[in-house]
């Protein structure tokens, strides 16, 4: 995924309102509970590595678990493979997280390192194989050395295992949760429901640049893969969420005319040179192809629009995904 597509879902986690939710929604062990979500503070970070790639876009917060930090690493991974080695990763940028808390002498009282909470978010479709502490990247061998290996797990936030999973459910008041659905939305009306969801959940002032971060984010990523090859409304980063919901409502209720009108004028054209019956039939099952494609919309709704069986439409689905 492009850079500016990353940039806008770390847009998005530079928030507060998203770590708490991530936090409070997805993080399902006890000491959560004793954190104190007031005192969240986002923390700038410069880490270069030897190779000199530079982190300094790392999403780092923190905020107090008793008396003391806790910092939470958000590595967001947005990449359509799983990477093999992102422990190792997690691995040198904890180090490097590490090294700079200790120059700047950002100790516990005790005098020791503070802990952190290293997240993966990742949304490809794959789902994620690799492996979660280090240790298991490391062949054992016997003899005692094993004893030398490292160990260092990390928080994987799989989106569609989530999404997907039997016990799923987002009836709680939980932006994140939301995110998640938008990206594994079934259907235009699902999708539209979750951003009416959004514009009541982030509709006071003092949520004004976060209902605009999901506005850059849905107009650089959402839109452009949800509907490819179908006009979008044109909208700015500028506009409010309400207002690219109603816009977003009124042209998916046309889409459907839009593939109507398509299929007949294409029945017209092919009519002319083979026949109106034979024309209309292959204008027919083209316009179905293209739905199937570009769209979620169900056999039944693609054989209501375009005056097809339903069994035509199943069998043109089938060959599509051969």
């Amino acid at each position: 995924m492009a850079n500016h597509h990353d940039n806008s879902y770390k847009l998005l986690f530079s928030h507060p309102q998203m770590v708490k939710d991530l936090l409070q929604g997805f993080v399902k062990e006890a000491w959560v509970e004793q954190l104190d979500f007031s005192t969240l503070q986002k923390v700038s970070g410069s880490y270069v590595t030897d190779e000199l790639r530079d982190r300094e876009d790392d999403i780092i917060w923190r905020l107090r678990w008793g008396d003391d930090w806790l910092y939470v690493y958000l590595l967001l991974e947005f990449q359509s493979r799983v990477d093999k080695y992102m422990a190792v990763r997690i691995m040198t940028y904890l180090g490097l997280l590490y090294q700079d808390l200790i120059r700047q002498k950002t100790l516990t009282p005790n005098g020791k390192l503070p802990p952190v909470l290293p997240v993966v978010l990742y949304n490809g479709e794959e789902r994620w194989q690799a492996a979660e502490n280090v240790s298991d990247l490391v062949e054992r061998v016997p003899g005692g050395l094993e004893r030398y290996c490292p160990e260092l797990s990390y928080l994987l936030l799989d989106e569609g295992a989530i999404v997907n999973a039997p016990d799923w459910s987002d009836s709680e008041r939980n932006v994140v949760a939301a995110l998640f659905r938008l990206e594994h939305n079934r259907d235009e009306q699902d999708l539209l429901q979750v951003l009416g969801t959004l514009v009541e959940w982030l509709g006071s002032p003092e949520q004004t640049a976060l209902r605009r971060a999901f506005v850059v984010w849905m107009r650089r990523v959402l839109l452009p893969g949800r509907a490819p090859g179908v006009e979008l409304p044109e909208f700015n980063e500028l506009q409010e969420l309400h207002e690219v919901h109603d816009m977003l409502a009124e042209r998916i209720k046309k889409w459907p005319e839009r593939w109507e009108e398509k299929g007949r004028q294409e029945g017209r054209q092919e009519g002319r040179q083979e026949g109106r019956q034979e024309g209309r039939q292959q204008t027919q099952r083209e316009a179905a192809l293209n739905m199937i494609k570009r769209t979620e919309m169900s056999d039944e709704m693609i054989a209501e629009i375009l005056g097809l069986e339903v069994e035509t439409v199943a069998q043109l689905r089938r060959e599509e995904q051969h």
